[in-house]
């Protein structure tokens, strides 16, 4: 027989904003179930140095900082499952999820906290060294390039911002484009071919990152002219992939209103989707900023909203 698990407010994911959920919930007393996913802790499972998180001094590392949030989100009365959501029924409240594990999970209120992932290149090279070197968001670690020179991957508006934010830190910054033009915004582009900081390589690929292995460090890129196939050699420190990033919301898609590029739509300044009950924060409604205390501030906002809902119905 099938598992059966109820509560006030189920939360689907577990990064900063599926925790944050949780704690807000659990200290309102509505006994929230947190069902973890696939990648407990979300993107910060594979971030080393985290600089930015307020409250902390000295560089802390994002696997445990995630570590963290789950044992407070236990401590103050969350329930954490470690299970996978892969089907779910939002037609009638209460709602109900199914997990991998066949346990149903049913919420008077749900919390959507699936993230997104920054799509990669796939080259063996580039997954050896992330987090050694290899990034994908400048916001988060162009800090650790000041005064470095630093490589961006991609063409579209991600990677001429990317660019654009790393001037303030590295001495110089190149781009590397599959194309012999960008797809970026007409302003981003004029902002980019205007900054004296930033140089392009078109009609290119990475092919390699080049590092030692002791420790693990970038020390340049090895790139493929798609046109004439010659193989170049770029001295650089740190590379960013910046070829855009992937909501987790196929689980969703053809029941919650989603953008064009499958993020969910939250009424402004909320969490609201276009189904009363069902909240969605963090980076599954969020392409602009990304971080971790943005993601959190919108998980507690979503618990907010759940238990005013809770209330006003009950």
């Amino acid at each position: 027989m099938k598992e059966k698990l109820h509560t006030k407010v189920l939360i689907i994911g577990s990064g900063p904003a599926g925790y944050s959920a949780a704690i807000y919930a659990a200290r309102a007393a509505l006994e929230p179930i947190l069902v973890t996913g696939i990648q407990p802790g979300g993107q910060l499972t594979v971030t080393t140095d985290v600089e930015n998180y307020p409250g902390f001094a000295d560089v802390i590392q994002g696997p445990w900082l995630m570590e963290q949030m789950h044992a407070q989100a236990k401590h103050v009365g969350t329930q954490i499952v470690t299970d996978h959501i892969s089907k779910v029924d939002f037609s009638k409240r209460p709602f109900v999820c199914i997990g991998d594990s066949g346990t149903e999970y049913i919420g008077e209120t749900v919390i959507i906290c699936t993230g997104a992932q920054a799509k990669w290149l796939g080259i063996p090279t580039e997954k050896k060294f992330q987090g050694f070197g290899v990034s994908g968001c400048a916001t988060c670690d162009g800090f650790f390039y000041r005064n470095k020179k630093v490589m961006v991957i991609g063409g579209g508006n991600t990677a001429v911002e990317e660019a654009l934010h790393l001037t303030n830190h590295a001495s110089h910054v190149t781009v590397v484009h599959r194309r012999d033009s960008f797809r970026a915004e007409k302003i981003l582009q004029g902002r980019l071919f205007e900054n004296p900081k930033i140089s392009v390589i078109w009609d290119s690929a990475l092919e390699e990152v080049l590092g030692t292995e002791n420790p693990l460090s970038v020390t340049g890129a090895r790139l493929k002219n798609l046109k004439t196939n010659a193989l170049t050699d770029v001295a650089v420190d740190g590379i960013f992939v910046a070829i855009g990033h992937a909501p987790n919301t196929a689980l969703f898609k053809g029941i919650l209103d989603m953008d064009e590029e499958g993020y969910i739509k939250t009424i402004p300044g909320t969490t609201n989707t276009n189904i009363a009950g069902v909240f969605a924060a963090g980076d599954v409604q969020d392409k602009i900023y990304r971080q971790a205390v943005t993601a959190a501030g919108t998980g507690c906002i979503g618990a907010l909203q759940a238990s005013k809902l809770l209330v006003e119905h009950k």
